[in-house]
């Protein structure tokens, strides 16, 4: 007779940082490379329509050229951040 093992996994608190623009809006493309996730467009290209990886506002998102603005966040693994800007 085989046994059953429960565990209990401890989810991980993920801290939101702030990401901040001098613009009213960035692109997703550019908020990856700013924020150090990718460290080329061609990477942040790869990371958003092939891995599926990349949340806006708690969605998968693949379009490169989504605009963010304020308030706005992003979350690719463990990182998060929300976009403030700085701009009127």
């Amino acid at each position: 007779m085989a046994k059953t093992i429960r565990l209990k996994a401890k989810i991980a608190e993920i801290e939101t940082k702030p990401l901040i623009i001098r613009t009213p809006y960035i692109e997703l493309q550019a908020a990856l490379k700013l924020c150090n996730i990718a460290q080329t467009g061609g990477h942040a290209k790869i990371l958003i329509t092939e891995e599926q990886c990349v949340f806006v506002n708690g969605e998968i998102c693949t379009q490169r050229g989504k605009k963010l603005y304020n308030g706005d966040t992003l979350r690719v693994g463990r990182e998060s951040f929300v976009i403030a800007s700085e701009a009127e």
